[in-house]
C-alpha cells in the first residue's frame, strides 16, 4: 500500500497494491496490520454502507468526543469528490479542507482521523461509498458542518442546481457556529 500524506496533518490518502491479470484484479482492501504500521494505530470497531444517486451531497458530519470517530472511507462503485474540514480548534489548519475523488477505478481511500467534519458528493450515478469507523455511532454526539459555509468555500465541483441535500444538512450550523 502507498500512503500519501495531504495538507490536513493526519489525513491520509491510502492506494492499495493492485493486482491485474486477464481474469480481472485482486487488492487487499484492509489490512490492520499494515494499517496500524503504516497509518496509525486504530481499531475499527463499525462498517457502513451507502447508495447515492448523482449530485446527492452528504455532509459535512462529525461526531463530538468523547465519540468522535476515525474513518477510512472508499468507493465500492461509482465516483464521489470526498471533503474533510478540520474542526479541531486548537489546529494550525482549523477551518481548511481537503478534497480528493475516490473511485472504483482509482481505489483509493481516504483516512480521516478524530477531529474532522467529513462529507462527500456524488460524481456518477448509483455510487456505493463504504466506509469504516473506529468508534460506534452515538446519536447525541452527532455534529454537523453547513457545507456551503462560505468560510470554507468548498468546490463541490457541481452546480448548485444539481446538488441533493437531507433537511438536516440544509440546516446545519456554520463552522463558528459549531461545538465540537
Amino acid at each position: 500500500m502507498k500512503i500519501t500524506n495531504t495538507t490536513l496533518d493526519g489525513v491520509v490518502i491510502i492506494e492499495p497494491r493492485l493486482f491485474v491479470d486477464t481474469r480481472g484484479y485482486f487488492f487487499e482492501s484492509f489490512s490492520h496490520k499494515q494499517f496500524v504500521d503504516k497509518v496509525a494505530n486504530t481499531n475499527f470497531v463499525q462498517d457502513n454502507e451507502s447508495r447515492s444517486a448523482y449530485g446527492v451531497l452528504r455532509g459535512l458530519h462529525f461526531q463530538k468526543p468523547p465519540h468522535a470517530q476515525a474513518k477510512l472511507v472508499r468507493v465500492i462503485k461509482g465516483l464521489i469528490l470526498d471533503i474533510v474540514v478540520d474542526i479541531r480548534k486548537d489546529s494550525p489548519t482549523f477551518g481548511k479542507h481537503f478534497g480528493v475523488e475516490l473511485s472504483d477505478e482509482n481505489k483509493l481511500q481516504l483516512y480521516i482521523p478524530k477531529g474532522f467534519a467529513h462529507g462527500f458528493v456524488v460524481l456518477k450515478n448509483d455510487t456505493i461509498v463504504q466506509y469504516k469507523c473506529d468508534n460506534y455511532y452515538h446519536p447525541q454526539s452527532e455534529g454537523s458542518l453547513l457545507w456551503n459555509d462560505p468560510v470554507l468555500n468548498i468546490d463541490w465541483q457541481l452546480p448548485l442546481s444539481d446538488i441533493t441535500l437531507s433537511e438536516k444538512d440544509e440546516k446545519s450550523p456554520l463552522l463558528k457556529d459549531i461545538a465540537y
